[in-house]
């Protein structure tokens, strides 16, 4: 079978005073190869190039050739390419400076059918080598020597130039195979490389692709591995899927088997997979190196934490260095094979082997062959690249470790789907024809038994076709044997840890990533900005102002009236007595109808009237009966006799109104009070709190944010989405409302849109640990492994450097003995990014730190937007990370979570595994504490709270704590102790519960006095709360205000009290008093029910 051009560009070296073979018979050659390949070989989109196109190599002139030799006087320079020799150019005698002029010019032909193809454009470079031509003797021919060698990459031609020039370095030849030369270039050749066309059109361009495989190193080599035994070629192939049935056998020979010592260096340069380079340096090829990285972030295996005391050590033993680089080009019908055969098969087997190489003996012409016929492989082995992530968006590289195992052909078959070895397609190549010296499926081929004489004997008895007959059935015996007989050498290399490193490279991703702008564009088509709403012509409001309106004008009018009739002037006294003022009312009356102006006011006021019954009470249809229509009309005509009566007091008021003061709550304090009502499971008072900060500012990100979060708790995803989708409008690139829509969408089954937000987050903000660990865990929810394991690793990656980076920074190293970094849930406000200023450590006790994971960081942040379901699958992937486990912070997050949910059971055991771990943890006793109030065990809970503020550290949320405990104390009637501790709730955070807390301990111990400052302090951060307005009426009550009383009293009843037992005792005081009810009915009031 043709190994293919890739194959035969790695044969053994062959002078070049030994290839002057001519350009025809080879291309001949090659014409009979390529009209003896399948059909499918040649795919019908392979249309690259329909006619041979020329390629012109001009040498143009030579520098610093006396660098090289000093005393050089003549050179000329010979042009190889794909190892057939171009041409030499004419003697050129060397300047004084170590220049020479060659301005030669020869050319080679490229075309489909020919001898050199896109291919070997690909993946061969030319060659040219400076020959010193020596002073000839007489009657003599002049004489050659090479002098240097330097080669020139094509690869720009297939890359759509046209033409182009470099200054090659030049490297010396070895004048002996001992001598030591100096690695780097000491001369340079000026090239020129021109062809009239491009290769590729723009088309082909831009479909087509070139994959270039790198093999490294093999490190922890077995022990058998000896250079000072017999000569042996170590060798590696890779086959390359083309168009159709047609494969590329990439081999990599002559790996240098080097001792135990210091490591590779890094960055070092990539060699050309060639044989026929007589200059060490030209092996390498120009600006391309092997630069390596951390193990961490490779894509192969052994790169977990636990692998890299292995992987260093291995660096500095025995090992065998290859560093080459071999190209596939591909065309358009090669990469959608690619493509598909990845998907079909993820690993593909990266064979290697060692063939034993006999040197040619003295004297003997012949030799060479016999050394070909006693070449044997060993020690075959196989590794499998993973090459899936190639499939992934945007991916273009691998670069990894990977293990090797001893070939057996149906663990191979199994694994790659590979029907046979490729060394067995190479085996003509290799010298491997002779029987014995190849057998599939192992390694060391079976030793035959030495016949005895006897049997030499019955042998020579037998018939032929009985001879043929036997010879099938040994065959066939001999072939089951060594199925099932496993090599010891190929499985040395597991017991030594052999493993390769190889990079796996395209010039372009197979599937392409989708851009910033494009992402940016299917969002903003997603979420349209909202353009403000026009204000409304009709409405409520508008119909209230109409009518205060209209009020105003009537009264002005009817007073104009009233003073045309009766004068300005008062009495003297200034008042009017009733039986005169109701016959002026009855004369104005009278002047109004006989003018008719009356019935013209009436008018305009019941159009008005209309409108508010419409605009605000919606009333639109008939009543059902009469109590519905008398209960409403004593409604309405309380409503606009209210109304009236604000109209007729701002018209009469000699002085101006006073202005409604504004509101003292900042945006904190909205915050603080409605994350405090989202605690307390008060999700109305919640509600109107976050209503009040987006009234405040609805083009607040955050507060659109914060809402969008409280709708998550409530388990309302689709108003969640709305608020979302309101603040991802405001500002397109906003980190964290692309996560929370792509969140959102998911609980929505709206994975398209969600795989979108995702993406973009991550283009947006490609440092952000958070966004890459949510991709990971929604391409996970999809099945999508590939692009979910990608996801995690570069999640890895990121927080790698971010750890690095705090620990070489004097202020983290600080930080790991003193003050402990604030919790997520302590910094959501006013905007922190998810992933910028959420804390590494998991909320944990500081005297333990567990090891922080992509996985924790993302659970706090999903934890504090109520997104469980995400929550409970991160935490899953931590329970199984190596670097995470059921920690402490685990436990105590995943109880977080079933609090949330309301699961008591379960969240009580993750607790007691969490107090096991970490008995100290203040977080761990204060969700205990709320564990066991919410199961209305107050005994239990006060422990735990008083355990809590025991420790010297606190509790991520202190303020509930001191909130809770504060409550018990009351409850049990320690009025002291339950002061004291809504004192420091206070300190810690003060709100309207804490002050009333404050209030109600100093009532009970008789401090009225600090009692109404505590609770006036609480009516001024809330005058909704139906219990300061009691207490208040109680300390009023007390003191014998009885208007005050009466009024705090009012708004008791009014707001809705449901402390049974504080109104029991509001109206026991105020019947023992005898005043504090303004209800009728009783002397001093009697209470009433709730009006």
């Amino acid at each position: 079978m043709d190994p293919g051009p890739l194959g035969l560009a790695m044969e053994v070296p062959v002078g070049p005073s030994a290839r002057k073979e001519s350009s025809a018979r080879k291309e001949s050659s090659a014409r009979k190869e390529s009209s003896a390949l399948p059909a499918a070989t040649v795919p019908p989109s392979n249309s690259q190039l329909t006619a041979a196109k020329s390629v012109e190599i001009t040498v143009l002139t030579a520098q610093d050739l006396k660098s090289i030799k000093s005393n050089i006087s003549a050179t000329s320079v010979c042009v190889e390419y794909n190892e057939v020799i171009l041409g030499n150019s004419p003697k050129t005698e060397v300047l004084p400076n170590g220049t020479a002029d060659y301005n030669f010019t020869t050319s080679f032909e490229c075309s489909p059918d020919g001898p050199i193809s896109l291919d070997d454009i690909a993946q061969k470079p030319v060659l040219l080598t400076v020959m010193e031509v020596l002073q000839k003797e007489k009657k003599q021919k002049e004489k050659t020597l090479p002098l240097g060698q330097a080669v020139v990459d094509l690869l720009p031609l297939l890359q759509g130039e046209c033409s182009f020039k470099v200054l090659a370095p030049l490297y010396a030849v070895p004048t002996s195979p001992s001598a030591s030369l100096h690695p780097e270039a000491e001369g340079g050749l000026e090239v020129a490389v021109c062809i009239q066309e491009p290769l590729l059109s723009a088309a082909q361009l831009s479909n087509s692709n070139l994959l270039s495989i790198t093999l490294e190193v093999a490190y922890s080599v077995p022990e058998e591995f000896d250079p000072a035994g017999p000569l042996q070629n170590y060798m590696a192939c890779l086959q390359v899927p083309a168009a159709g049935e047609r494969e590329f056998p990439l081999l990599f020979k002559n790996g240098i088997l080097k001792l135990a010592g210091e490591k590779e260096p890094l960055p070092r340069p990539k060699k050309w997979p060639l044989a026929n380079i007589m200059a060490p340096g030209a092996l390498s090829i120009p600006n391309s190196f092997i630069v390596g990285g951390p193990y961490e972030d490779e894509d192969g295996e052994l790169n977990k934490r636990e692998d890299r005391e292995f992987r260093i050590q291995a660096e500095s033993t025995k090992r065998v260095v290859w560093d080459m680089e071999g190209r596939c080009y591909l065309d358009p019908a090669a990469v959608v094979t690619l493509q598909k055969r990845i998907a079909e098969c993820w690993y593909w087997p990266m064979e290697v082997c060692r063939v034993a190489v006999s040197s040619p003996s003295k004297g003997k012409t012949s030799a060479a062959d016999k050394g070909d016929e006693d070449k044997q492989i060993s020690f075959h082995g196989v590794a499998y690249v993973n090459m899936v992530p190639l499939l992934c968006p945007g991916v273009k590289q691998i670069r990894g470790a990977f293990r090797v195992f001893a070939y057996q052909d149906s663990e191979v078959l199994e694994k790659t789907k590979s029907q046979h070895s490729v060394f067995q397609d190479l085996r003509t190549q290799l010298g491997l024809t002779k029987e014995g010296l190849w057998t599939p499926g192992i390694n060391t081929p079976v030793p035959k038994a030495v016949p005895s004489k006897t049997q030499k004997e019955d042998k020579e008895k037998i018939p032929k076709d009985s001879n043929r007959r036997m010879s099938k059935s040994s065959d066939a015996t001999a072939e089951a044997e060594n199925v099932t007989y496993l090599s010891l050498d190929g499985q040395r290399y597991a017991e030594a840890g052999t493993f390769l490193v190889l990079e796996i490279k395209l010039d372009k991703a197979l599937v392409p990533k989708r851009s910033q702008e494009e992402l940016t564009e299917r969002v903003k088509q997603m979420i349209p900005p909202r353009p403000a709403l026009s204000p409304r012509t009709t409405g409520a409001k508008k119909a209230v102002e109409d009518y205060h309106n209209l009020i105003t004008n009537l009264a002005v009018t009817i007073l104009s009236e009233y003073r045309e009739l009766f004068g300005e002037q008062l009495p003297e006294r200034g008042e009017i007595d009733h039986q005169t003022l109701e016959e002026q009312k009855h004369q104005l009356n009278l002047e109004l109808s006989i003018s008719g102006e009356k019935f013209v006011l009436k008018e305009q006021l019941q159009y008005a009237v209309v409108k508010i019954v419409r605009e605000k009470y919606l009333k639109t249809t008939v009543f059902e009966n009469q109590e519905q229509l008398q209960a409403f009309l004593c409604e309405l005509y309380k409503y606009l006799t209210d109304q009236m009566h604000i109209d007729l007091n701002q018209l009469l008021s000699k002085e101006s109104a006073f202005p409604f003061p504004p509101s003292r709550l900042t945006e904190e304090q909205l915050w603080l009070f409605a994350h405090e009502a989202e605690f307390n499971k008060d999700y109305e008072l919640a509600s109107f709190y976050h209503q009040q900060r987006l009234a405040q500012d609805q083009h607040n990100i955050q507060y659109q944010l914060d809402h969008g979060v409280f709708c998550l708790l409530l388990e309302v995803p689709t108003q969640a989405q709305q608020c979302f989708q309101q603040a991802l409008s405001l500002d397109p690139h906003h980190i964290q409302s692309l996560l929370l829509c792509g969140i959102v969408a998911v609980m929505l089954q709206q994975y398209e849109e969600a795989e979108i937000f995702f993406e973009d987050a991550c283009c947006l903000e490609p440092t952000s640990i958070v966004a890459w660990t949510l991709s990971g865990l929604f391409y996970e929810l999809q099945n999508n492994n590939i692009q979910a394991e990608m996801a995690f690793r570069e999640a890895r990656k990121l927080l790698r450097a971010q750890l690095a980076k705090e620990r070489s920074t004097p202020e983290a190293a600080a930080g790991e003995g003193g003050e402990k970094p604030l919790s997520a849930e302590c910094v959501r406000s006013p905007s922190p990014g998810p992933g910028e200023h959420l804390p590494a450590p998991c909320p944990g006790s500081g005297r333990s730190q567990p090891p922080c994971t992509i996985f924790m960081k993302t659970v706090e942040f999903l934890v504090k937007v109520n997104a469980i379901q995400f929550a409970h699958q991160a935490l899953a992937h931590e329970l199984l990370n190596p670097e995470g486990g059921p920690s402490c912070a685990y436990y105590l997050t995943l109880a977080r979570t079933y609090l949330l949910k309301e699961d008591l059971s379960k969240c009580e055991e993750c607790l007691c595994e969490a107090v096991r771990i970490d008995y100290v943890n203040p977080n761990i006793w204060a969700l205990k504490g709320h564990l066991c109030y919410l199961k209305r065990d107050f005994g239990e809970a006060k422990k735990c709270y008083e355990q809590t503020i025991s420790f010297v550290e606190d509790a991520v949320d202190m303020r509930f704590v001191y909130l809770r405990l504060g409550s018990i104390y009351l409850e049990e009637k320690e009025y002291g102790l339950a002061k004291q501790t809504y004192l420091l709730a206070c300190k810690n955070s003060a709100s309207c519960l804490t002050w009333l807390g404050v209030g109600i301990s100093c009532y009970r111990l008789d401090e009225m006095v600090e009692a109404e400052d505590a609770l006036s302090e609480a009516n001024a951060l809330n005058n909704t709360n139906a219990e300061v307005w009691g207490y208040l009426a109680l300390i009023c009550l007390h003191a014998g205000r009885e208007l005050e009383a009466e009024q705090c009293y009012k708004y008791t009843v009014k707001l809705g009290l449901r402390n049974d037992a504080l109104l029991r005792e509001i109206h026991g005081t105020q019947h023992r008093l005898g005043f504090g009810n303004p209800a009728l009915g009783a002397p001093g009031g009697s209470p009433t029910p709730t009006p």
